[in-house]
């Protein structure tokens, strides 16, 4: 017999153990392909979340749940109720969040956009920073504590000074930028420098943050409006106020376009320069980027810097452009956890951040449309979003059901009878 012969592991072998590296390495993979899988994937899980929204819909309605009682004599009265509910919904979601055909005049119909689209820009924002620490692969959950942060600076900046306005709200945008960039480049450097998990910094960070805020609104002198006893920051002085994009008919700010021009900036920073070449190196593998001679800490530190100053750009936004009458300490409004699912659903692609905030946007702007025309709790944009995370966070389940290839997985090809012989 040939010395090139292979061995084969017989049937009643045992499996060789998995070494701790290979468990890691398996970690690693899955969470690549979660945050940066193929974009086919998300678009399903959304389709797939709002089928099974549907049918919870549809079952919880009441009159779908009288046409029950007499389903098998007359089941088409269970079908149209079920459709009229369902259609209903999904029919009044479009309405308060894209278009409402139902009033007159374009200007007016088109109204649910703007909506929408002011409801995504802190969506977007955060979810960029989020994004970016997924690319070095670090999990960043503390956009909540950075936005609050930045909410603070932005907003005692925007009230406390007097300046014009080419000034003042420059002057503010940056503050609140600083304060979120700094308040995540707490979590770099002690990742860096002590190793301390990232996950656990950033919870800690969130509830620091948010204890800091409440006592400063309950102090005067700090963020406390002068003269009154609740814990609320005193309005935003026009000269620091992002001004409306459209026109005071519509709550869309200028703040829209600064996201996008923040879009392009981070699609360049991560797929042009050379310091995105690094953040995508380490977050493929950080081994192999230090053997490369890459400085892995020093990278760890200006991720986590670049993704707190742009979760600060949703804090400031907030304060600058959408809650201008004064702020509370439940200012982020859970944007910083629903940044999470947006930068999970737009892959850590910038572009596909942009885009699943903006469908996040349309599900909290329809929502309460869809709850005041049809009586469907609101609620139940929480179950679409929670189902969203469920089904990106399971690519497999997500082929399975659509009978989709695994990425990477070619044909089989059907050997022939000349490649199947075996040399002795």
């Amino acid at each position: 017999m040939s010395d090139a012969t292979t061995t084969t592991q017989g049937p009643g072998t045992p499996p060789a153990p998995s070494s701790p590296e290979s468990t890691e390495g398996r970690g690693s993979r899955l969470l690549r392909e979660i945050t940066t899988g193929n974009a086919l994937i998300s678009v399903l899980a959304v389709v797939l979340a709002l089928v099974v929204s549907g049918l919870l819909i549809g079952f919880t309605d009441t009159t779908v749940q009288g046409t029950l009682g007499y389903f098998f004599s007359r089941p088409a009265d269970f079908f149209q109720a079920f459709w009229a509910a369902v259609g209903g919904s999904y029919s009044s979601l479009f309405q308060g969040a894209i278009y409402n055909f139902r009033v007159d005049g374009f200007a007016a119909g088109i109204r649910p956009l703007t909506e929408t689209l002011n409801y995504a820009v802190p969506l977007i924002a955060a979810g960029l920073g989020v994004a970016v620490a997924f690319r070095v692969g670090l999990f960043n959950i503390g956009a909540r504590g950075q936005m609050l942060m930045a909410s603070a600076a932005a907003g005692w900046v925007g009230f406390s000074f007097h300046l014009p306005l080419a000034v003042h709200l420059p002057l503010a945008l940056a503050a609140g930028i600083a304060a979120g960039a700094l308040w995540g480049g707490i979590v770099g450097l002690l990742k860096a420098r002590t190793g301390a998990h990232e996950v656990i910094l950033t919870i800690m960070l969130n509830y620091i943050a948010f204890y800091l805020l409440a006592f400063m609104l309950r102090t005067q002198g700090l963020l406390q409006a002068p003269g009154s006893a609740n814990p609320k920051s005193p309005a935003t002085l026009d000269t620091a106020i992002l001004p409306d994009l459209f026109g005071a008919r519509y709550n869309l700010n200028w703040g829209f376009v600064l996201v996008i021009v923040i879009t392009a900036v981070v699609w360049w920073l991560i797929n042009r320069s050379t310091l995105g070449f690094r953040f995508r190196a380490v977050g493929e593998n950080p081994h192999a980027a230090r053997t490369a001679g890459m400085n892995v800490k020093n990278i760890y530190l200006y991720a986590m810097l670049i993704s707190g100053a742009l979760a600060g750009v949703a804090g400031s936004t907030q304060v600058l452009g959408t809650l201008t009458s004064g702020f509370t300490s439940g200012i982020d409004a859970g944007i910083g956890f629903d940044a999470i699912t947006v930068a999970l659903l737009g892959r850590s692609r910038p572009w596909g951040v942009f885009g699943a905030g903006v469908l996040f946007g349309a599900l909290k702007a329809g929502g309460y449309s869809m709850q005041a025309a049809n009586g469907v709790p609101i609620d139940i944009v929480l179950v679409v979003q929670s189902l969203i995370v469920l089904f990106v966070a399971a690519p497999p389940l997500v082929r399975a059901i659509f009978r989709l290839p695994a990425p990477g997985l070619r044909p089989v090809r059907k050997a022939s009878n000349k490649e199947a012989v075996v040399t002795k």
